[in-house]
């Protein structure tokens, strides 16, 4: 992807279901728990690059002990910086072997020598990055049973609704945040409970010591995450500890993020990528199973593994962004449909070059479009393949060895054009200054091309903003003095904002968006504007199940094409002598590459939950009013 967007973030929670001593024995280290943990999170570093951190809870020790720890790092390296911490405690007694292999001894004595664990890596899309905000979060209780640890994927679109529910119960939270929010709103519905259960034991005659294990081996975590998700507008993958070493991982009904797992007698593990669990516990693909939407996976203290749930299922609406970008593409099933992207595209850029193969050459914008790449070169190898046999053919008898040599050395032309130079990215994405520096982000590879002579086509997964196009690409690119360049992305154009994880939130950000208003006012249509505004503000103050996303009309005028050649003028720096189209792909053939993951509100505007009509109306509002702000 050419444009650096912060998106979803991480989660990997582990449960060894064995005694430390059992991982010593069999695998020669207590630590093994420890070990997972660190390459599940360092196999989702793409998930998350503001902020990481992990908490370990230790079972079974005795009242005085410390029995919950947790590390954050809001840093620029924070995976390296939790554990090197967790490393600290350990190296304490790398000179005493006999205490450091003793699983027992290091339970008592050694931070993080426990049996559950949680770590997070964090993307933050709410504007504040501080220590405070990097997951995992906690409610702290002398009661272990209400104490609860979460850490999340998630976005709520109705965070003034919730929070306005916890002020309404009376209480006052720390900070306007969906982070606290959920905290407390999962928090109070576990006081609840606890509250609830303790009367009932007390009422039976128990005592308080006797009625802190009943409660820890009988509380309903489904129940509490039902009461507590009731309201709940958004996408979310939230897992969590109890302080008494229940855990948990809920998921939305619409399935917007996501949340695998894999389970067998040694470990539980959930995280946020399939193949991340493939690789570090090195077993199969069918071996990991999704936590359906709607659903929790619940892993009791004793060891019992449920599957409930939650919330009642919804049309499925699973992100397209995370097939088409965020996720690793290691995937068994996003390889291909990446691929698919690309070679669905085939007819489009066949008719934009004019079926001048020959003249034309193929690349790519490093380095996630790889994959749609090698599906869009097989849809043109099949097309050359096609049109090899229709010219055989059609010379039939009169087919001599010269017409053979020529027909066969027709190939695809593929070049490594673009090289993206990676330490410069990390440079500028922490300098405040990093537009002047950003056109030096790629560089090319010269002597590639037949100056004056070929066309280039090269592909992106999406076009969000479209500055580094403009700023950094198709100058350098027009440095090869190619007769036209085409750009091709391998998602359609991006119309809407995003309000489930993508930091993809506001209108006038979206080059489509931009177009489509430069269309209006170019073909006298500024009127739709004004009654686009003008609808929006009428139903601001409508409860969000209410509002209607009007801002589709601003679209409705004018075709794919016409936006995308707009797109392309706006786009197109004046200096640059190439011509410049560009080639988005269809929802339709979106639709075709990812049958089971049909999320597409931010190409189609057609949101999941009401929430985010709510959303794309205020961002509009935004827009004509000149506010550069978040619409939630």
């Amino acid at each position: 992807m050419s444009e650096q967007i912060k998106h979803e973030c991480g989660i990997a929670l582990i449960r060894l279901l064995k005694p430390l001593e059992y991982y010593q024995l069999k695998y020669g280290t207590w630590r093994y728990g420890l070990h997972k943990l660190y390459l599940l999170m360092e196999k989702q570093h793409n998930r998350g690059q503001d902020g990481a951190g992990l908490t370990t809870i230790k079972f079974d020790l005795a009242p005085g002990k410390k029995y919950i720890d947790r590390e954050r790092s809001n840093s620029s390296t924070p995976i390296k910086d939790i554990f090197d911490a967790v490393n600290k405690g350990i190296n304490k007694y790398s000179s005493k072997p006999e205490l450091l292999n003793d699983p027992v001894f290091a339970k008592e004595n050694i931070p993080f020598a426990g049996e559950l664990f949680l770590g997070h890596l964090r993307y933050g899309t709410f504007g504040n990055n501080s220590i405070e905000y990097v997951h995992p979060v906690m409610r702290d209780n002398n009661w272990k049973s209400r104490t609860l640890v979460l850490a999340g994927n998630f976005n709520m679109t109705n965070v003034d609704e919730l929070f306005k529910k916890l002020v309404d119960l009376g209480q006052h939270p720390r900070d306007y945040s969906d982070t606290v929010t959920v905290l407390e709103k999962i928090g109070h519905s576990l006081d609840e409970e606890n509250q609830q259960l303790f009367r009932q034991y007390k009422n039976d005659g128990h005592y308080n010591i006797e009625i802190s294990r009943l409660i820890a081996e009988n509380i309903n975590l489904a129940k509490i995450l039902q009461a507590s998700t009731k309201d709940f507008d958004g996408g979310y993958a939230i897992a969590g500890l109890i302080g008494h070493g229940d855990a948990f991982v809920v998921r939305d009904p619409w399935g917007i993020r996501p949340a695998f797992y894999y389970a067998n007698d040694e470990i539980a593990v959930v995280a946020s990528e399939r193949p991340v669990i493939q690789t570090v516990l090195n077993i199969q693909t069918d071996d990991v199973q999704e936590i359906k939407p709607g659903y929790a996976l619940v892993i009791k203290r004793n060891g019992n593994i449920l599957h409930e749930e939650i919330r009642i299922p919804q049309t499925r609406k699973s992100c397209s962004f995370e097939r088409i970008y965020f996720s690793r593409g290691t995937d068994r099933d996003i390889y291909q449909e990446r691929k698919r992207l690309g070679e669905l595209l085939t007819p489009a850029i066949l008719k934009t070059i004019n079926y001048d193969h020959e003249n034309t050459v193929f690349s790519y914008i490093p380095n996630t479009a790889e994959t749609a790449f090698l599906g869009m070169v097989k849809g043109i190898e099949d097309h050359i393949k096609t049109e090899k046999k229709r010219r055989i053919l059609e010379k039939g008898a009169n087919l001599t060895e010269k017409d053979i040599d020529e027909i066969i050395s027709t190939r695809l032309r593929v070049e490594k054009i673009a090289v993206k130079d990676v330490k410069l990215r990390t440079f500028i994405s922490q300098d405040k200054g990093r537009e002047d520096l950003v056109g030096h982000v790629y560089d090319i590879t010269y002597g590639t091309l037949r100056p004056g002579i070929d066309n280039l086509v090269v592909i992106d997964d999406s076009i969000v903003r479209g500055t580094t196009l403009r700023e950094s690409i198709l100058r350098i690119l027009d440095r090869l003095d190619p007769v036209s360049i085409i750009v091709v992305s391998s998602s359609p154009q991006i119309r809407y904002p995003d309000c489930y994880g993508i930091d993809m939130a506001k209108l006038s950000d979206f080059v489509a968006f931009r177009a489509a208003i430069e269309l209006l006012k170019e073909t006298s249509q500024e009127g739709v504007i004004n009654s686009v505004y003008r609808k929006c503000k009428e139903q601001q103050n409508l409860p969000k199940e209410q509002i209607i996303n009007y801002v589709k009309e601003i679209y409705r005028p004018f075709t794919d094409d016409q936006i995308s050649d707009k797109i392309a003028q706006l786009l197109t720096p004046k200096e640059v002598k190439a011509k410049v189209k560009i080639v988005y792909q269809s929802i339709e053939n979106l639709h075709k590459a990812f049958p089971n993951d049909q999320g597409d509100w931010y190409f189609t505007g057609d949101y999941p939950t009401p929430g985010g009509n709510r959303v794309v109306n205020n961002s509009f509002i935004n827009f004509i009013e000149g506010r550069n702000q978040r619409a939630y």
